[in-house]
């Protein structure tokens, strides 16, 4: 299955890129693409526990399965001022 992951705010910075697409199994988890991207680009590891996640237009958890053709979003932690 192909998914297509975009990267928002300063983790376009951190990528060097404004997306990527990643092959994944059958069942995969957005957990398990989360990782497969932090190894892919080390520099996001670092805000691994603080990222939100979501496919098309909604957040989702790490449990939430993938499907072939989603969409994928990574977002750095919102602050207010």
């Amino acid at each position: 299955m192909k998914i297509t992951v975009k990267f928002w705010s300063y983790f376009r910075d951190l990528t060097e890129c404004d997306e990527t697409s990643l092959e994944v199994g059958e069942g995969e988890t957005l957990g398990d693409v989360h990782s497969e991207v932090m190894a892919q680009f080390p520099k996001l590891s670092e805000m691994k526990n603080s990222t939100l996640k979501a496919v098309g237009v909604d957040y989702q958890t790490d449990d939430f399965i993938v499907s072939d053709g989603d969409e994928v979003s990574l977002f750095p932690p919102v602050q207010g001022g």
